[in-house]
């Protein structure tokens, strides 16, 4: 699951226009595609305006105005979080909703079980 991100839009900060172009995100996203396609898996991909940081991913409550300065910030029901891995969390989350309702079986492992060490087989 990746954002979509307003590449164009973000290259208008001089500060990072370099650093974004440099990373070639486009390209990034066709070879991860193509990578996932091959294995039968899919790409998800999270609309750039979905506020993936400023909602608790503990409680769901989205907070207002929030600068990029902010690197972290308490919710009120008392989770203080991280604005990167908080909004990886909730990126996680939508795709799964995503998938869900594209009507695919979503599993942390792929479909696969491990066998448990302590089941036995009938013999």
């Amino acid at each position: 699951m990746i954002e979509d991100l307003n590449i164009k839009g973000m290259t208008k900060n001089r500060k990072l226009a370099r650093h974004i172009q440099d990373l070639d995100w486009y390209g990034f996203t066709a070879k991860l595609a193509y990578k996932l396609k091959e294995q039968g898996k899919h790409l998800v991909k999270i609309d750039r305006w979905y506020p993936s940081s400023k909602i608790c991913s503990c409680c769901g409550q989205k907070q207002g105005t929030m600068p990029l300065n902010i690197r972290q910030w308490q919710c009120s029901c008392g989770a203080v979080h991280d604005r990167d891995i908080n909004a990886a969390v909730n990126i996680v989350k939508q795709g799964i909703i995503k998938l869900k309702a594209d009507g695919y079986t979503v599993s942390a492992d792929g479909g696969k079980r491990q066998p448990s060490e302590y089941s036995e087989v009938a013999a």
